[in-house]
């Protein structure tokens, strides 16, 4: 059965779309961290991130840096935080979260849920923003 991550790719599920490639997507997560907390995914499903062979990865964390750079430019921020959990969707992905602090990144923090015109606009001026 194809992850969640596969139907959004197959646009069977709708999402928030920051950037896109031919192997790679990334948009933006609907239970955010914070606002612009964004998720960067192979087109390919493979559950384990480092299942993927080096290049993929290589290619992926180089997306990922396109993508946490625009996002750095639209969101007041410090750094643009990086984690790979990968336990709650069975589909390799990176997540990009604006930090302010350190305890920002912390997956037991209670998510936020933004009004669609918020996260649309997110995506739209991160979008705006990535030079592939």
């Amino acid at each position: 059965m194809a992850s969640i991550f596969t139907r959004i790719i197959n646009g069977e599920i709708p999402c928030y779309r920051v950037a896109e490639d031919d192997r790679f997507i990334a948009f933006l997560d609907v239970r955010p961290l914070k606002p612009g907390h964004t998720l960067v995914v192979p087109k390919k499903e493979v559950d384990y991130i480092f299942d993927l062979d080096e290049a993929t990865l290589a290619a992926m964390m180089l997306f990922a840096q396109k993508v946490a750079k625009a996002m750095k430019e639209v969101i007041e921020c410090k750094r643009i935080g990086v984690a790979v959990i990968g336990l709650e969707v069975p589909h390799a992905h990176i997540h990009l979260v604006p930090l302010t602090r350190e305890t920002d990144l912390l997956f037991t923090n209670p998510r936020l849920s933004l009004l669609p015109e918020e996260s649309e606009m997110l995506a739209k001026s991160i979008s705006d923003h990535i030079r592939l």
